[in-house]
């Protein structure tokens, strides 16, 4: 997991011209939820990826251009699925809440 910084992730030594970034923050009533599992599912919902959500409930994915589905998975909590567009050269920045 990248470092997270006060008000997001870090894009320090990330050349988003070449990049297809999507990240962002998994929150529950506007507090930051760690230990949550964020997956990348393709346009089709084939699983591609998975990654831990920081302390602060940041997360990141280097993705190909196209639609992506982020699955949400934390305890005590439904499961949440939110559409995001990827394309080189942007950062997708995306809140999720539970």
């Amino acid at each position: 997991m990248c470092g997270a910084t006060e008000g997001g992730l870090s894009l320090e030594g990330i050349d988003v011209a070449k990049e297809a970034v999507v990240q962002g923050q998994v929150t529950h009533d506007g507090e930051p939820v760690g230990n949550a599992y964020v997956r990348l599912l393709d346009r089709t919902g084939e699983f591609t990826a998975e990654v831990p959500t920081s302390a602060t409930g940041h997360f990141r994915f280097f993705a190909a251009d196209g639609e992506w589905t982020l699955r949400t998975l934390a305890p005590n909590a439904e499961v949440v699925d939110k559409k995001v567009t990827a394309a080189v050269g942007s950062v997708a920045e995306v809140t999720i809440p539970i």
